[in-house]
């Protein structure tokens, strides 16, 4: 167990069907409203483990408090996203270990349609949901994560007018803020990578899905409602732009095949470069090189796990090319890209 962690396990209980993980950190107000839509699933068998990742806000410990069907962990260290969820994955008893940010409001019958999707599809081990906008209604905060050519992940259809007839498809990875996966897959693949602290590991995780051979599945009627970046200060605060780029950085080297690596990382160097030569992105450029340079300094570390990752590999190179989108026009206006699911990979006959 880890020393910096309450991470006591509770005595054997009877087992249920998911664990839900939300981790809190300074998540205010917003934590109650998650966990009040959590109370009011339609869907019964599961158990919700808040993790208190050593907020310096007492207030969140007291709101997880408030709900008798909640089970709190106090960590005494702050493990990041990654850790903490690693943390939950260990401490759940649940055959499906789904993860909610305390921003995300889940409607009534979420978990009730992840599960379905599940039993329909026997062999996928990874779902994602449909994301909306709680500060703007009607528009999408994210339909799945998309890898770009570039290397640069981005959530489909952020800020686009939600279309509302979305088919259950492939994507890429799924999000973070409200997935499901199989929690023996999920612990089998090492969990999120600690090192990346937070952002980001998600998308390694769904980039390490991909090079196992394990479809993600979009069920958009599995829908939340996301604040985002409530606790790190915003999409654009300093915390929030240095460890994305970094991680993002991070992914590029540890998850890209070798054939694919020539391409990929000048593509990425290039895109970063543009991106923070916009007018509206110029204050962050120098996060931006700093983050950059701290890459550099974690290559030693990311290199010891790409080559575990790369050794277990089981799709090919021209696998992974056709599962990113190489169409510029899909990053720049962060474009949706559903597929359907391969049929060596469903329950079909």
């Amino acid at each position: 167990m880890n020393d910096r962690a309450s991470e006591d396990k509770p005595p054997p209980r009877q087992s249920v069907q998911v664990t839900v993980c939300v981790i809190a950190y300074n998540s205010g107000p917003t934590l109650r409203t998650c966990l009040e839509h959590l109370a009011a699933q339609t869907f019964r068998d599961f158990e919700t483990l808040v993790i208190d990742n050593a907020s310096p806000d007492p207030g969140d410990a007291a709101i997880a408090a408030e709900f008798p069907f909640v089970q709190l962990v106090r960590n005494t260290e702050n493990l990041g996203f990654a850790g903490a969820g690693n943390q939950a994955a260990r401490l759940g008893r649940g055959r499906w270990f789904v993860l909610l940010n305390p921003d995300a409001y889940a409607e009534p019958d979420w978990l009730e349609q992840l599960v379905a999707a599940a039993a329909r599809y026997p062999k996928v081990r990874s779902f994602t949901s449909r994301q909306v906008m709680t500060e703007k209604p009607g528009y999408l905060d994210g339909l799945g994560d998309v890898m770009s050519i570039t290397g640069i992940p981005y959530r489909g259809g952020y800020l686009a007018p939600d279309p509302g007839d979305t088919p259950e498809g492939e994507v890429f990875s799924p999000c973070g803020a409200a997935m499901m996966i199989e929690r023996d897959l999920f612990l089998e693949l090492g969990g999120f990578d600690e090192f990346f602290f937070c952002y980001s590991e998600d998308v390694d995780l769904g980039y390490r899905l991909q090079l196992a051979g394990e479809p993600t599945l979009l069920v958009p009627s599995a829908t939340i409602g996301h604040v985002g970046s409530a606790s790190s200060g915003g999409r654009k605060s300093e915390f929030a732009v240095f460890h994305g780029t970094r991680n993002r950085f991070y992914v590029v080297y540890k998850d890209t095949p070798w054939l694919l690596l020539p391409l990929v990382v000048p593509l990425h160097l290039f895109s970063v470069v543009y991106i923070s030569s916009r007018r509206e992105n110029h204050p962050h450029a120098p996060i931006v090189w700093r983050a950059f340079k701290e890459s550099l300094k974690g290559l030693p570390t990311i290199l010891k796990s790409r080559r575990r990752v790369q050794a277990k590999r089981r799709a090919s190179a021209f696998q992974i090319a056709r599962a990113m989108t190489w169409t510029p026009s899909d990053l720049f206006e962060r474009r949706p890209v559903i597929r359907p699911l391969r049929p060596s990979r469903s329950n079909a006959p």
